[in-house]
């Protein structure tokens, strides 16, 4: 277990939800605090030296994804990216799972009613994810982009990024929503073109934090459609015309973002550049690992992907003939937060949960066999 890592939380033991959100550290917490303090006090330094702090996020996330300043733009969210991603796209079909996440449906239906980018629905086999094969049996000349999840949000289901890049060749965008993943699963974040995050789950960095990094490919193909007034050249000039956009992944930008929500995500981040995402990877595979064990052991069927290559840090699972909200209350009781769904519960760990939660979790388990 990655206790230096693990000492910097108040997280309860047996929280299991960080899929759905991640509880921010104590670092995070006091980054935004002294934000909002020096903002209190405002003088003539104060909003320059505050907007510092987005300086320090875009480099870091520029680095964990193997990329640089030039490629990476931070934004609110995980959703303007997909936004910009979408309307950016002026013709042809965009090939994306049915099984997503909503914030990867909208944008892509939203451009198809704009005469932009029209989807092309994927349907995943059950318990998988958007694999090689899947989309090459999809693809047709209009084909211009491929949408797709780095982990499945239900299922925990890993994306082969690099065997997607080679099978729909060097010339077709490959967008990647990476919120399930990134910094907690290393992945081939470089044979994609767009990789879109927001900090509030697995990167703990709390809601109105995210990112974007775009290939050359992409500056090069998508359209600027949203680009504000702090995505242009010149941005420091208001002379009434028109600007512009910037040639980096800052015309990407609308507007300034919050720098005390920076603050905050540039602490999240320098954790998980220090402790490493592959320790922190590892650490959260051992506690799946646990997790599913004690769920085979009081009968439970996991819908997760069972080879761990395959999966990243979500363990979906149903206990045959109970209803899942009656299990999350017997989970609650000792303490276990889950994520709860209509047919199914769902364990996110993280790298700080200890391994004593697979015996909470036991305990719930157990006073729901038959």
């Amino acid at each position: 277990m990655l206790t230096s890592y693990a000492t910097h939380f108040d997280t309860p033991a047996g929280y299991l939800d960080f899929a759905r959100f991640g509880p921010p550290s104590r670092d995070a917490v006091a980054a935004t605090a002294r934000a909002m303090e020096e903002s209190a006090r405002a003088d003539h330094t104060t909003v320059d030296g505050l907007m510092r702090a987005e300086e320090t996020a875009r480099d870091t996330v520029a680095r964990l994804a193997g990329a640089d300043a030039r490629h990476t733009v931070l934004l609110p969210n995980a959703s303007t990216g997909l936004f910009h991603a979408a309307l950016g796209i002026r013709e042809g079909v965009v090939l994306a799972p049915r099984t997503d996440f909503p914030a990867n449906h909208y944008p892509w239906r939203r451009a198809a009613h704009l005469g932009r980018a029209t989807p092309r629905w994927l349907d995943p086999a059950p318990g998988g994810g958007v694999t090689p094969g899947l989309v090459r049996a999809a693809l047709t000349d209009d084909v211009v982009a491929v949408a797709v999840s780095a982990v499945d949000f239900r299922t925990g289901f890993r994306a082969d990024l690099g065997a997607l890049r080679e099978a729909i060749g060097p010339d077709r965008l490959l967008i990647v929503d990476a919120i399930q993943a990134f910094g907690v699963a290393e992945m081939a974040w470089d044979a994609a073109d767009v990789v879109v995050a927001g900090g509030q789950k697995w990167l703990r960095a709390g809601w109105g934090t995210g990112f974007a990094v775009l290939s050359d490919r992409a500056l090069e193909t998508l359209e600027p459609v949203l680009t504000g007034w702090t995505g242009v050249q010149d941005v420091g000039i208001f002379d009434g015309a028109e600007h512009s956009p910037a040639p980096d992944a800052r015309r990407w930008s609308i507007t300034n973002l919050s720098p005390v929500a920076a603050a905050s995500f540039a602490a999240a981040l320098d954790l998980v550049e220090r402790h490493t995402v592959a320790a922190i990877e590892a650490t959260i595979a051992a506690r799946i690992a646990e997790l599913t064990e004690v769920v085979r052991e009081y009968g439970g069927h996991v819908l997760s992907p069972t080879d761990p290559a395959r999966r990243a840090g979500i363990l979906s699972f149903a206990l045959p003939d109970r209803d899942p909200s009656l299990v999350a209350k017997a989970l609650h009781a000792e303490g276990v937060t889950p994520t709860v769904r209509t047919d199914s519960l769902r364990f996110s760990p993280h790298a700080s949960t200890p391994p004593g939660v697979s015996e909470r979790v036991a305990a719930a388990l157990s006073s729901q066999r038959h």
